[in-house]
């Protein structure tokens, strides 16, 4: 892969979890969560990107979240559930995405916040129209997706080289 190879990574927020008794790891999805993480899925479904690699958080709401968006794909990623998701800071889920091998063009990860907005909006050093204002303007709630698109190599991956095509909440 040359250094000018396109690539994409889309970021998704997990879906509306309960507030519950159990750890905040092992919250599940609200019946909120339930309705949106599938229609996130088809929004990504209609955008064309099928990622080649997901990495989701081991959190049960991520899963949970990932299960119901997939079905929607018209195939499933080899999907990755990396315990460094959860509670990682920016620093660390660049680290993270710069041990992606190059033969991955468009990656998924499945997270948290305020560690996937701060993904979204340090990777995007361009926007198309309104969007990076837009993102952090909605904090990215829970079920957002963004699209940051770049070229290079994973290893190269850092503050600014990405461009934000496409920006989507479950309210609109």
């Amino acid at each position: 892969m040359s250094a000018d190879t396109p690539r994409r990574i889309v970021l998704l927020r997990h879906a509306k979890a309960e507030w519950s008794e159990t750890s905040d790891h092992e919250r599940p999805l609200a019946e909120r969560g339930r309705r949106d993480a599938p229609v996130a899925g088809r929004w990504l479904a209609g955008t064309g990107i099928i990622p080649d690699l997901t990495l989701c958080s081991t959190s049960l709401r991520t899963r949970e979240t990932w299960k119901l968006a997939v079905h929607e794909l018209p195939q499933r990623p080899k999907t990755v559930y990396e315990e460094r998701i959860y509670e990682a800071s920016l620093g660390e889920l660049i680290a993270l995405l710069n041990e992606t091998p190059d033969d991955v063009n468009d990656l998924m990860l499945i997270g948290h916040n305020p560690g996937v907005h701060a993904l979204a909006d340090a990777l995007s050093g361009e926007a198309e129209a309104d969007l990076l204002p837009r993102m952090n303007r909605s904090g990215f709630p829970t079920s957002a997706l963004a699209v940051v698109a770049f070229n290079g190599s994973w290893k190269g991956l850092e503050h600014g080289v990405g461009r934000l095509i496409a920006y989507w909440t479950p309210q609109g």
